[in-house]
């Protein structure tokens, strides 16, 4: 008898911020068994006992040394085997970008990509980024472990995937070298699960708010689900979210079945 496993992954854009916004009722009413929150903009002594402590979920949380700045976290009612918050890697680890829970059945990485806007240093430790992860996520897939890599990738990979790809094709987010690493992740035999259920275009997870994108959908697809191909079997359904309001990104869910 397979068990169903629902997972949900978002960037929330600050968790004080949307807890404010309806998402108590949103997760209660979602039900994920894992929930994935990136951008949580909080260390984990600043948030309230509920906000810790959620129904029947345990709770993971790794911050950004800076307040108010990135920041991951996981609520799950599956037992991980073994948590581990970063990469071992002090140039990335203060920023508070991953978590790496061990499940029975897979390894889920939740992500919070750098985002390369500042210039080229930090498209640069972008790109050192994706290149520091994907070794650990190969290294675990190499005692054959299924990978899943969740989160806020900050890049969009291809035309389909934004809505003004030529007006964006210098902006961070869109760049060429972005996108080559994209197109690498896939040459490593990683699906971007998503697009084996939907094809469509107009398919979005990212509005920016100052120009009020969402209401005209002029988003852009920078939130995945990438998974080992040994996997695929595993996944019933990917999907997105894009009617649930609080923050500039949307959930996006995947639906496994072990």
């Amino acid at each position: 008898m397979s068990n169903k496993i629902d997972i949900k992954c978002w960037n929330v854009n600050g968790i004080r911020a949307i807890w404010k916004k309806g998402f108590p009722e949103w997760f209660d009413k979602a039900n994920p068994d894992i929930l994935c929150l990136q951008e949580t903009k909080a260390q984990e002594d600043q948030l309230d006992h509920e906000v810790v402590n959620f129904k029947d979920y345990n709770s993971y949380f790794f911050s950004a040394e800076k307040k108010g700045y990135s920041g991951v976290a996981v609520y799950t009612k599956l037992k991980p085997l073994r948590v581990t918050s970063g990469l071992s890697n002090a140039l990335f680890d203060g920023e508070g970008r991953v978590l790496e829970m061990e499940f029975k059945d897979f390894v889920l990485y939740n992500v919070y990509f750098p985002n390369g806007g500042r210039g080229p240093e930090r498209v640069k430790y972008k790109l050192d980024f994706y290149g520091e992860l994907f070794n650990r996520a190969n290294d675990k897939r190499k005692t054959h472990k299924n990978i899943i890599v969740c989160g806020d990738y900050n890049t969009a990979h291809k035309e389909i995937d934004l809505a003004r790809p030529k007006e964006n094709v210098k902006t961070s987010g869109f760049m060429p070298e972005e996108r080559a690493w994209v197109d690498k992740i896939v040459s490593m035999d990683y699906i971007d699960v998503f697009r084996e259920y939907n094809a469509s275009p107009e398919q979005y997870t990212y509005w920016d708010q100052i120009t009020r994108a969402r209401e005209r959908n002029v988003g852009w697809r920078i939130d995945y689900y990438m998974i080992s191909k040994e996997m695929r079997s595993m996944v019933t359904n990917a999907t997105i979210h894009a009617d649930v309001m609080g923050s500039d990104h949307c959930p996006i869910g995947l639906e496994l079945s072990v």
